[in-house]
């Protein structure tokens, strides 16, 4: 089968964990919530996690139990100033540009964020679209209903014909689980988490080849 399409995640995908710009997004989310919503700050990692688990992401916790104001929320934890975190990467630039493939980010961050990171990392013009967590709602990665609206969003009906990159196992793991080959990038494989995994953007025109 044919490849045809490939949905890049964004933060601690297209650019490397050890840049600490997602610790410092979560530092954001843990102040949100300390101040706007008064929780204790002892209390905001149990509630997290327990978001994180329940509902996909925190966000959608808070949206479930604190009816808080989304577009405020957003654009709070990811006021950061981003080129202190980001530098662009000339041979990722090229290994994507090279794809023949039609190429989404899937992300559950929102579109300015994930505009703005592109930008950063000099990647704009390489996707023909965005899939955030606006376009999902109310559902996020890694929820099949979220994989359904960012295949809509696509133009492809056919998961077997679509790839899912991301650094989160249980992302991938429901990618595979949909049908699409999924990528593990940045971890080693447990579990069968994903179908393969990368470390470098280098390995992955060699992986796309093998699936033709």
């Amino acid at each position: 089968m044919q490849i045809t399409t490939i949905f890049f995640d964004l933060d601690d995908t297209l650019y490397p964990s050890h840049v600490g710009l997602w610790k410092a997004i979560k530092e954001r989310m843990n102040e949100y919530m300390r101040r706007h919503l008064d929780i204790p700050e002892n209390e905001i990692p149990q509630l997290r996690e327990k978001y994180f688990l329940q509902y996909g992401t925190t966000l959608r916790g808070l949206q479930a139990h604190h009816n808080i104001d989304t577009q405020e929320y957003l654009a709070y934890v990811h006021d950061l100033p981003l080129k202190d975190y980001l530098i662009q990467d000339p041979a990722q630039r090229s290994i994507i540009a090279s794809l023949r493939t039609r190429n989404l980010i899937f992300t559950n961050a929102d579109l300015p964020h994930a505009q703005r990171v592109l930008t950063q990392l000099g990647l704009s013009d390489l996707f023909a679209a965005i899939v955030d967590v606006n376009t999902i709602a109310p559902h996020c990665k890694p929820m099949p209903e979220s994989f359904e609206a960012a295949m809509r969003a696509a133009g492809e009906s056919d998961p077997s014909r679509c790839v899912m990159i991301d650094d989160l196992p249980r992302t991938t793991r429901a990618a595979r689980e949909m049908g699409m080959f999924s990528i593990l990038y940045g971890s080693e494989l447990s579990n069968g988490d994903a179908h393969t995994q990368i470390t470098e953007w280098r390995e992955l025109p060699g992986i796309l080849e093998r699936l033709e």
